[in-house]
């Protein structure tokens, strides 16, 4: 939910928003396969794409043996990535890693990594520091990069 508020900008969804798009996607599931069971608002790419659906959005993932040089920057609203991250109790961190969601969005010419365990968001700089930064995370294996677009954009495939 945090990364969908954070590359939109607005706090346009909840976990109770997240939990009943779930509940559309697997009416019948006694365990929904869309959100963790722990009830942590961990929810799967489904959730994401179908949020964004509802605002004429579009989550568009990106086949990361393409050259990054193809983004069509100017046609992206922003990224969501899902990317590893360690799993911590309290100052303890555990051997153990999860999947995270964060944004990425360009703010006044300049991208910003929006991950809300960030303490502020953190520039990322112009166009070629954000290609570095992508390059970074899908180079650690284990990542998906996910491309906010209108829905216009998707179905021109002009991103």
């Amino acid at each position: 939910v945090h990364a969908l508020n954070n590359v939109l900008q607005r706090p346009c969804f909840t976990q109770e928003a997240a939990d009943d798009i779930c509940k559309r996607l697997a009416p019948d599931a006694r365990l929904n396969p869309h959100r963790s069971v722990l009830g942590t608002g961990n929810y799967d790419v489904n959730v994401i794409m179908a949020a964004l659906q509802s605002l004429e959005l579009a989550a568009v993932w990106w086949d990361k043996r393409r050259p990054l040089e193809q983004l069509a920057l100017g046609q992206i609203v922003g990224f969501i990535l899902n990317v590893p991250s360690n799993v911590s109790l309290g100052f303890v961190s555990l051997p153990v890693r999860r999947k995270h969601w964060l944004a990425v969005r360009q703010l006044r010419g300049t991208y910003y990594n929006l991950d809300s365990k960030l303490k502020a968001p953190a520039p990322i700089g112009g166009e070629d520091e954000l290609r570095s930064f992508l390059r970074d995370f899908l180079s650690q294996g284990l990542c998906e990069v996910f491309l906010v677009v209108p829905k216009a954009v998707e179905e021109a495939g002009a991103w």
